[in-house]
């Protein structure tokens, strides 16, 4: 009992049961109106037979006279069937038809009457021996009309056969709707236990997930319905929050890990600057170390803020239309002089008026981390001076941004890595950077709906950064 109400309670069963409700009703109603449509039918065609008889009897009492009006009447009095005849003469009294007791008011004054009768055929009135039939009761309607010489007729016909048939019309409608009201009751409850299935299926996976397992997701079948439809999208995003929530327990244990050494530099140079008999250089060589860590750890800061503004998506109003060249070409021009003294040359393929829907602070920084990657590494291990190449094409309705070296590359194996937060690799590690650089570019490219992928520049490296050119945000 307890499980029926907790089934009642659910959308899914009230809205089965409004539907079988709303069927229930249409078909009873559909079938009282083909039942009553039926009867109405017998009916009239009925009434429209003794009429039509009537109208022949008289043609043939005016074009014929009395004696050929009698033998009509004769010969359908002694046909089988529900037909019901009387002719009298001017005062009433029976002479021909299969039925000889009629109602006086019915013989009296034409029009319709309904009334029990005894019906004998003719050769069944002339036989008074022992095997003499019973006389058939029945029940009639009639149409009484005064002929022209006088004499009374009265046809009708037996109702009790249509009676019958309507009785049986009745009954099927009654077995009828009985039986749609228990097939609808069934497969109501076939269709509401299957979506409830569906729905507990969900219920139950959101419920592990709750409680700490993760790797939960919803069943799918072979069907291919809504239900999947939606069992899909709903195990993407699980797929995206456990990613999500992965890269967070990554990050945090990157920070740790990262952030462990410059702060405990920190404490080391304060300690050292408080202790007594410390020289006034030593002090000051502390307050330097100790301004350069904090910037650094500011700067990682700031980067990881900007790594999650851009994964975050970008808020209503912060994108408009950039002149997307103008942009590459002033970082571009910003790191000339860096880049020149450390000895590497930036050359520019930059397709002029590209212009795109995006942020211009956050390309902007893309740009800027990867020439700051290049001009760190864009040094030859043999060979002439660096060399950096940046461009910008816009190749069959894409804009592809691409800053290029000729260092000594970045192995097959690591350059998907080298995309996630904090990773640096080990020619790296004697370069400053907290390794946040790419994953930053790598997070404004899919914010503006496009791709970022790191590829060989025999020698060095190519960083492409592939958008569409009607970039928008993506969700």
């Amino acid at each position: 009992m307890h499980r029926l109400s907790q089934l009642w309670r659910t959308s899914t069963v009230r809205l089965t049961a409004t539907f079988i409700l709303i069927f229930v009703l249409f078909a009873i109603l559909l079938l009282a109106f083909i039942t009553w449509q039926s009867s109405v039918q017998i009916q009239r065609q009925q009434t429209d037979d003794i009429d039509r008889e009537v109208r022949l009897l008289q043609r043939i009492e005016m074009n014929q006279g009395i004696r050929a009006l009698a033998f009509a009447v004769d010969r359908l009095s002694r046909q089988p069937g529900p037909g019901v005849y009387f002719l009298g003469d001017a005062s009433g009294q029976y002479l021909l038809g299969n039925v000889s007791d009629i109602p006086v008011e019915a013989v009296r004054d034409p029009g319709i009457y309904s009334f029990d009768y005894e019906r004998n055929s003719p050769l069944d009135q002339a036989d008074t021996g022992p095997a003499r039939r019973p006389p058939r009761q029945g029940f009639a309607v009639a149409r009484s009309v005064l002929l022209d010489s006088g004499m009374r007729l009265v046809v009708g016909r037996d109702v009790v056969e249509r009676r019958g048939y309507s009785a049986i019309i009745v009954q099927s409608f009654l077995v009828g709707v009985i039986g749609i009201i228990l097939f609808s009751v069934v497969a109501g409850g076939i269709t509401a236990r299957r979506v409830l299935r569906r729905i507990d299926a969900i219920r139950d996976t959101s419920t592990k997930i709750m409680s700490g397992n993760l790797s939960e997701r919803v069943p799918l079948t072979k069907r291919n319905d809504e239900f999947d439809g939606l069992a899909t999208n709903l195990n993407a995003m699980l797929d995206r929050i456990e990613a999500l929530l992965q890269g967070l327990k990554e990050v945090t244990d990157n920070v740790a890990h990262d952030l462990k050494t410059p702060l405990t530099r920190l404490r080391n140079q304060a300690e050292t600057a408080l202790r007594d008999g410390a020289s006034e250089a030593t002090r000051q060589k502390a307050l330097e170390t100790t301004i350069t860590e904090s910037d650094r750890l500011i700067q990682t800061f700031n980067a990881l803020l900007m790594i999650a503004r851009a994964e975050a998506g970008a808020p209503s109003g912060a994108l408009s239309d950039v002149d997307i060249s103008a942009v590459v070409a002033d970082v571009a021009e910003l790191y000339g002089p860096v880049a020149e003294d450390e000895g590497i040359t930036i050359e520019t393929a930059i397709t002029p008026d590209v212009h795109l829907h995006a942020n211009r602070e956050l390309v902007g920084q893309a740009m800027v981390n990867l020439l700051e990657n290049a001009v760190k590494y864009a040094k030859p291990i043999a060979g002439p001076g660096g060399r950096i190449t940046v461009g910008l094409r816009q190749p069959d309705g894409r804009v592809i941004i691409e800053v290029a070296d000729n260092g000594p590359g970045i192995p097959p194996e690591d350059r998907k890595r080298v995309l996630e937060r904090f990773v640096r690799l080990d020619v790296s590690r004697t370069e400053a950077g907290s390794g946040l650089g790419l994953s930053l570019v790598n997070a404004v490219t899919r914010l503006h709906g496009g791709t970022f992928r790191i590829e060989d520049n025999t020698p060095g490296v190519r960083a492409v950064i592939d958008l569409p050119h009607t970039s928008s945000p993506k969700a």
